[in-house]
Order: structure tokens, then sequence, then C-alpha cells
């Protein structure tokens, strides 16, 4: 009877021995198995993030640009619209800028004639004179995928209207706004860019238009649809 009570707690102990040992060893496996999986995912992670510091472009701050439309104030005085714009612009998160904007411009004629339309220069709808338009506005740009970009500005106008002689008639307000759609293309690690785009312009207010001036802004509408154009800038 005592032999086999011994062989019984014998083999008790021998078992519970084994279990222990066996529950060790595994769980030993699966921590070596957990820390070559971790180790394994990290090295990856380390490799990807260094390739991408290694292709990405350093991120500047402020940047300056201006339409082509700038560089481009030749030809004969009745046409040329004396067109000078300059965009400061501020990074304030990786996708978002927030800038100021100056422009001027001579218009020879109304501004919501069609694109296609007003190239083709017809003086049966010029101006008896000229307006000149001076604003100081603001603006903000998102970036919503990759390169492509939208930007919104607004951009409070103070009018001068001018006869055919080049006097001063009287002055007036335009509230001009403008939405664009456009393609950032960095060029030497992102320093200079282009900006091809495409933009409508909406202007809700504008008002004390002498009778002449207004006669011929009534042929047209008050916003002008898918103006191409292209900004030049420099980032630092």
């Amino acid at each position: 009877m005592r032999k086999k009570l011994t062989f019984i707690l014998s083999s008790i102990i021998f078992t519970t021995i084994s279990n222990i040992t066996f529950c060790q060893e595994s769980n030993l496996t699966i921590n070596q198995e957990t820390a070559s999986e971790e180790y394994l995912y990290s090295a990856k992670d380390n490799f990807k993030n260094t390739e991408k510091s290694k292709n990405s472009f350093p991120t500047y701050k402020f940047s300056i640009s201006s339409p082509w439309h700038s560089f481009l104030n030749f030809g004969e005085e009745i046409t040329n619209t004396q067109h000078y714009e300059l965009h400061f612009k501020y990074r304030i998160t990786p996708k978002d800028k927030i800038g100021i904007k100056l422009a001027t411009w001579k218009l020879f004629q109304p501004l919501g004639i069609p694109i296609l339309t007003a190239i083709e220069m017809n003086e049966t709808e010029f101006y008896d004179g000229r307006i000149r338009e001076n604003g100081i506005g603001v603006t903000y740009q998102r970036i919503i995928w990759k390169g492509i970009f939208g930007t919104v500005e607004i951009l409070p106008q103070l009018k001068t209207y001018l006869d055919a002689n080049n006097d001063k008639i009287q002055n007036g307000f335009k509230l001009y706004t403008s939405y664009h759609f456009g393609y950032h293309i960095s060029l030497f690690n992102d320093r200079v860019f282009i900006e091809p785009q495409v933009h409508c312009q909406y202007w809700p207010i504008d008002t004390n238009t002498p009778q002449e001036f207004k006669e011929a802004d009534n042929k047209w509408n008050n916003y002008l649809l898918f103006e191409p154009n292209i900004y030049i800038g420099v980032n630092f």
C-alpha cells in the first residue's frame, strides 16, 4: 500500500514538474519570436523613415510668388493691362498656407468678357477710357493630395476711373474674389516652384461706377470662369 502511494505521488510530482518546464520553454520561445518580430518591424520602420528623409524636401516657412501676367507688361498702351501682382505666404501646417496679396492692373475692357471672346480684342467692347484697380487682400491655400491644391483669394480694390485723356473721373470700390485649382511643381529641392492652375473670379460688390462704364459692364456677367494661369515663386 505504501509503495503504491509513493508511486502515485512520484508520478504526480514528475508530471507537474514536466508541465512547468514545458510551459517555461514555450513562453521563452514565444517571447523570443515576439522580440524577433518587433525588431524586424522596427528595422523596417527605420528603413522607411530613412528613405523618406532622403527623398523629402526641406520645409520652408515663407514664399513669394507672382502670376505670369506680371512679366507680360509689353505691347501697345491701349491694351497693356499694366498687371503687377505679388503674394507673400506663410506655411502654418504642412498642408496649409495663409498669405497677403498685393495687386494692381489697368482694365481697357470689361473683366466679365469670356476668355475666348476677350482675346479677340474687339474694340467695340473697349471702355472709353481705363479703370485702374489697386488692392491688398488675403489668401488661403490647402494641399488636397500630393501636389494638387486649392486656393481662395479675397481682394478689396480701390477703383480709379480715367477718361480717354487719362484724366481722373471718380473713384469706386470692388470686392474681387478668386477660386483656384492647380498643381504645385517643385524645382531645386523646392527652393523654386511653379503652379499651373485654373481659376474662377467673382466680384459681388462693385460700386460708384460712371454711367458709360456701367453700360459696358452690364453687357457681361460679374464673374469670369476657368481662366488659365501660372504662378512662379521662391520658398525661403
